[in-house]
């Protein structure tokens, strides 16, 4: 099993001019650490109006400062949002692939839909049709990864003509794939697609055997891949902080990660928003507070094991997760291990988590956790693959039978003046043109210059 790290890079009100800069010099603090002790992924996501629970609009630019920081790392879009009003296919290819090539082919591109009004409605994405639209963008956006040229799309969502889309990733086909999940309908939809499952619900070890059973079960009898390779692995996500008096680990990490599932369910579920003044985290402290939940109760909730891995949106026992001495962590660890979880993720940057207690917990988890998973993850990887084998091979199959060729036949494009001139027939513009690529083939220049502007 491995383990990443996780950023949505929260910030409870209040801040101030210099607040959101100290949030990501930290984080990449963090990742650079993560990286010297042995972590194997940073996950970064994309949202979009969601101030106080995600301030990471632009998760290709954290990620490629990451990559410039690091040496091992893998560098996870978690997720970018591929329906073509948030992204268009050819730029989510363009800047993948870049990022693959500065990283030296460290990228997993994972992908999603949202499901926040502050999104769906920010950008004019229809909520009914948002996994359609998810879907056709992701499907031209890896075709334009992989097809050289690209063919073209005349889509619902996204209409281009052929283009041959550069840079290609380092990676072949294209970097691996992942999808959120939060839902057991979204678990099998991954395996169909044969893509991995980031499995953003907080869900305890035992719950996650179910998730992996049924999703091999669908990826073995049902899958075609909507990518050139199947990636099956599911990846589960939990709360973190270590410290190695358990109370201590509490009093750090519980209220974060309450806050993390309210300010999830402010804007996903039950909250009214109001665009620059609604101040979220004063609402969790008084909504709390009003259920006789301050962190003196949480401790005592956590001692009496009333404190589990659950989403807290509308969940007032809160979470815990991988929240707790070494020891506890391990052992909890371990349980997921055997439920076949391929990898978890830590939610450490989360409401008012401080950076120091963060990196704190990365250094403790790196020399007194992470060694014994490491020892057994190479021996597990290989043995699930060579399981793999067969089941993505017909996968592929399914989708060779499929699928139909793209030819653009003699398609080409003329540049902009050569369109006037096989408009309009004139041979003075022809023979002017002529002129210009011949002396610009020998390095002559004149006045007409600025014409590319």
């Amino acid at each position: 099993m491995k383990f990443g790290i996780f950023y949505e890079h929260q910030i409870g009100r209040p801040w101030d001019d210099t607040t959101e800069h100290q949030l990501i010099q930290n984080a990449l603090e963090q990742v650079e650490f993560a990286d010297s002790l042995g972590i194997q992924y940073v996950w970064e996501v994309e949202h979009h109006f969601l101030e106080e629970y995600s301030h990471s609009s632009a998760p290709e630019v954290f990620l490629a400062a990451c990559s410039q920081r690091t040496k091992n790392i893998r560098l996870g879009h978690g997720i970018i949002l591929t329906a073509p009003q948030f992204n268009h296919p050819a730029r989510t290819a363009e800047r993948v692939s870049m990022l693959d090539l500065v990283s030296n082919g460290r990228v997993d591109f994972g992908s999603g839909e949202s499901s926040s009004e502050a999104e769906l409605g920010g950008f004019g994405v229809d909520p009914l049709r948002k996994r359609d639209a998810w879907l056709e963008g992701l499907q031209t956006a890896l075709r334009c990864m992989v097809e050289t040229p690209f063919t073209g799309v005349d889509g619902e969502f996204v209409k281009m003509p052929p283009r041959n889309v550069v840079p290609k990733p380092v990676q072949k086909p294209h970097p691996p794939l992942w999808v959120a999940c939060s839902r057991r309908d979204t678990i099998l939809l991954a395996a169909e697609k044969g893509i991995g499952a980031l499995t953003f619900a907080f869900i305890d070890p035992e719950e996650a055997r179910t998730w992996v059973a049924e999703y091999e079960q669908t990826l073995a009898a049902k899958c075609v891949p909507v990518g050139y390779s199947v990636n099956p692995q599911v990846a589960c996500v939990s709360p973190m902080m270590m410290h190695h008096d358990e109370e201590e680990a509490i009093r750090r990490g519980v209220e974060g990660a309450n806050f993390f599932g309210y300010s999830l369910g402010h804007f996903y579920v039950f909250g009214r928003h109001a665009p620059g003044t609604t101040d979220v985290w004063a609402e969790y402290i008084e909504r709390r507070a009003a259920q006789g939940f301050d962190p003196a109760a949480i401790a005592q909730a956590v001692r009496e094991e009333r404190l589990g891995a659950k989403v807290a949106s509308g969940d007032t026992t809160g979470l815990r997760g991988c929240i707790g001495t070494p020891v506890q962590v391990r052992e909890y660890l371990r349980r997921y291990e055997q439920a076949g979880v391929d990898q978890i993720i830590f939610v450490m940057q989360a409401g008012r988590n401080e950076h120091e207690h963060i990196m704190e917990s990365i250094e403790m988890f790196g020399r007194e956790v992470l060694p014994e998973f490491i020892d057994r993850d190479g021996p597990a990887v290989a043995a699930k693959a060579e399981r793999m084998e067969p089941i993505i091979e017909a996968a592929m199959a399914r989708k060779a039978a499929i699928e139909t060729p793209h030819d653009i036949g003699d398609y080409s494009f003329p540049a902009i003046p050569r369109q006037w001139a096989d408009t309009t027939h004139d041979g003075q513009i022809e023979q002017w043109l002529e002129k210009f690529a011949d002396d610009r083939a020998v390095g002559k220049r004149d006045d007409t210059a600025g014409i590319a502007g």
